[in-house]
């Protein structure tokens, strides 16, 4: 453990996080993990791994016990459309994950660590700059006058200027990237709580040849999504930078929710219908702003959308199969609603 560089991923039984502590392991790092839960689709590579909230201030102080050589701080209280937009979970959103990038904060403070990185996202951008679907304007330095379109969005603006504050008062290293909608197998992809590719490769796969699925909002609304390998790629080279950020780590390849409907429809080679019905769907436009990372990083992204959305809906499908039994069996032979999450 001495001999290599250690780093301790918070958020590590997540999405992001679980295929983080594998990129870090095969470059060589001791790596521990801590999350409420244990990934949920594959064992951890994590050299150890603890279960623990880290909204309690003796479990942070448990595992953020000596100076890592980098802090990966993914963990947070988050889902898709149907968990953010409504409302209903405003007030956890924002105690829980404000709580955890506190005790964070000050912890790797006070053990020394040399690095953290912190994952913040493009829902922080403000909801005035989003309204055209075709020209949403997603650069860094439009992040001010702040407005994010929910709770989640100031949540992350908060935590953002939080560790850039520990930076400038106490020296800390901090590393900040802005997420938008990164997706890859792996994910969560049922319980509400998903993203917009990962419920719309469940509804496809669920659906039967010939049948329909629904989308909410008039399917015009926009969003580019990064693959997961892409992302990671981005966040080790801003880790491996002297530049603080904060960087959009996304693509540009922006498409419209109906046409990503129907993107997945074509990969899974059925014929189906698109509804459109009412239902939270956030800013009208979103897509990530490259230049600052290209020109800091030398970073741009090189799968196209489609690419990922198959390696994902093969994943998803293949889930979705394995499940149905289970399902039907505890429906007594009756099949289950398609949800809507988009």
């Amino acid at each position: 453990m001495t001999a290599r560089k250690t780093a301790l991923v918070c958020g590590a039984g997540g999405f992001i996080g679980s295929h983080l502590v594998r990129r870090l392991k095969h470059e060589g790092y001791w790596v521990l993990g801590v999350d409420l839960k244990y990934p949920e689709f594959s064992d951890t590579a994590a050299d150890e791994f603890v279960k623990g909230d880290l909204r309690d201030q003796t479990m942070c102080k448990g595992v953020l016990d000596r100076p890592y050589d980098e802090v990966y701080q993914l963990a947070a209280d988050m889902g898709g459309a149907g968990y953010i937009f409504t409302g209903d979970h405003d007030a956890d959103v924002m105690h829980n994950s404000a709580t955890i990038n506190l005790n964070i904060a000050e912890r790797a403070r006070l053990c020394g660590v040399k690095k953290v990185f912190y994952s913040s996202s493009a829902c922080m951008y403000p909801a005035y700059n989003q309204e055209d679907p075709d020209n949403p304007k997603c650069s860094e330095d439009s992040a001010y006058p702040a407005a994010p379109d929910s709770e989640y969005g100031w949540e992350k603006l908060f935590s953002e200027r939080l560790y850039l504050a520990y930076r400038r008062n106490h020296g800390l290293c901090v590393r900040i990237a802005r997420f938008h909608n990164i997706f890859g197998p792996e994910g969560t992809w049922h319980g509400g709580r998903e993203k917009a590719p990962a419920a719309l490769c469940r509804k496809v796969a669920e659906a039967a040849d010939g049948g329909r699925i629904e989308i909410w909002g008039d399917g015009k609304q926009t969003r580019s999504f990064l693959y997961i390998d892409e992302c990671l790629e981005a966040v080790r080279r801003l880790m491996q930078s002297d530049f603080t950020g904060p960087v959009n780590v996304g693509s540009q390849e922006m498409i419209s929710i109906n046409e990503f409907a129907r993107m997945v429809i074509r990969i899974s080679g059925k014929t189906l219908a698109i509804k459109n019905i009412d239902g939270p769907i956030g800013v009208r436009g979103r897509t990530s702003d490259n230049a600052l990372i290209h020109t800091a990083l030398g970073w741009t992204p090189s799968m196209p959308l489609e690419e990922g959305m198959r390696r994902t809906y093969s994943w998803i499908a293949e889930q979705v199969s394995l499940a149905a039994p289970m399902r039907s069996a505890a429906l007594g032979g009756a099949s289950l609603p398609i949800l809507s999450a988009v």
